[in-house]
């Protein structure tokens, strides 16, 4: 039996401070890969048509769902490369509200756990003013050549993140759980 890491993995055991993420996208790539709903492989989407690559790594927290009618985004912040589909757990230390062509489409933004490098970082603040900057940037501009809208609203602080995602668990039972 295949495993689906949307619907079979935990989102962790100490939700909502550390999640459990699961790659789909590595730092500094253009390939935009999306978890197949149906059988839980990843799927190439589509090669950005633009000279902009992904600034993070950057996938899902299983069991959750969200408005998009997908599993709650998360950017993980790794001083090593990260392979599609590893499980990184994860902790949680804001997040960017954002629409993506009129929907709302959240971004948990967290750090490894396990990465020693970035211990120091425990809140969205901690985080280098130029990094969120290149994250609004790289939003914002990532679909432009697709004709797509991508509005930032804001990022949140942790405590804002945890709420996120704690909603998008309990949207995910709503939906799922039988």
């Amino acid at each position: 039996m295949i495993t689906h890491p949307w619907h079979n993995l935990s989102h962790g055991k100490h939700v909502p401070e550390t999640v459990d993420a699961i790659i789909e996208i590595t730092r500094d790539s253009k390939a935009k890969y999306e978890l197949d709903k149906k059988t839980g492989f990843l799927r190439l989407d589509r090669v950005l048509n633009t000279d902009l690559r992904y600034p993070f790594h950057y996938g899902f927290i299983p069991q959750t769902y969200c408005e998009d009618t997908d599993p709650l985004d998360i950017i993980v912040l790794c001083s090593e490369p990260l392979l599609p589909l590893s499980i990184v757990e994860t902790t949680v230390i804001g997040a960017i509200r954002m629409t993506d062509s009129g929907v709302t489409d959240d971004k948990i933004i967290g750090t490894a756990t396990h990465d020693p490098y970035l211990q120091h970082i425990q809140d969205l603040p901690d985080v280098a003013q130029e990094k969120l900057l290149s994250f609004k940037f790289f939003f914002e501009n990532y679909k432009r050549h697709e004709n797509k809208e991508v509005s930032i609203k804001c990022f949140i602080n942790k405590v804002d993140a945890h709420a996120l995602v704690i909603q998008s668990i309990n949207f995910y039972k709503e939906n799922f759980k039988k």
